[in-house]
């Protein structure tokens, strides 16, 4: 083999390992990037109950969608593996805010959601003047506000407000207050995971909103004893 000939040789095995390299780190961010979308997935990942070929198996036609090109097994079992240290490490920070978090509950609320008109905001203003010492929430969007507030004051509140200006009105419902240490607010994933595990409880959240470090959660009376049980769990786990 000539020298020009040794060179070429050099040359392209130089081209295949740059190649190679180029579709590790592309397949690391795509399994990171289905991984970071899928929260029962990060879940098992967590609690070390996730068998890294399995989910590899599992992903794999996701990722050569994604790569537009097929992958190796075990190019995905790697990303999975480097994927579970980064995860590792990011509930970590999640798990130390949700082990500082303690519970209140408050029973029969109920939840009205008006018009946002002119005269209602001010209605409403009006409102948090009058019930300062009542548990009276309120949010607002584009086109409505929604006021969460104790059942025995409902009567009173629902006739300040038009017939016609009411969206919604809901009774027999519960809040769930979950007071944060005030890291949660720099700590991406807290409230996420509030979320996910009354999820799995399969508790539907009916509205929520977060104020400062708290976090409330409103569900149906029907559902509050389970939802609180399944919020204390996630923070005596935290706390181990």
């Amino acid at each position: 083999m000539t020298k020009i000939d040794h060179a070429e040789k050099r040359r392209k095995d130089k081209v295949i390992i740059h190649q190679s390299a180029i579709g590790e780190g592309s397949v690391s961010k795509i399994v990171n990037k289905i991984i970071e979308n899928d929260v029962p997935l990060q879940d098992a990942l967590r609690r070390d109950y996730g068998n890294f070929s399995a989910i590899a198996r599992m992903i794999k036609p996701k990722v050569e969608e994604m790569a537009q090109r097929e992958v190796k097994l075990q190019s995905i079992i790697t990303a999975v593996k480097r994927a579970k240290g980064f995860h590792s490490r990011f509930f970590e920070n999640v798990k130390g805010v949700i082990s500082k978090s303690t519970i209140n509950v408050r029973t029969d609320v109920v939840k009205l959601s008006i018009e946002k008109t002119r005269k209602n905001l001010i209605t409403m203003r009006n409102l948090l003047a009058e019930y300062q010492e009542e548990f009276l929430q309120v949010s607002e969007s584009i086109s409505a506000i929604t006021l969460v507030f104790d059942q025995k004051l409902f009567q009173e509140i629902r006739s300040l407000f038009k017939k016609e200006d009411v969206l919604e009105e809901r009774t027999n419902l519960a809040a769930i207050i979950v007071r944060s240490p005030e890291d949660i607010a720099e700590t991406p994933g807290c409230i996420a995971t509030f979320y996910s595990q009354l999820s799995r409880r399969q508790i539907n959240i009916d509205d929520t909103t977060s104020c400062f470090t708290d976090t409330i959660i409103i569900v149906k009376m029907e559902d509050v004893g389970a939802a609180f049980s399944a919020l204390t769990d996630l923070i005596s786990e935290a706390r181990k």
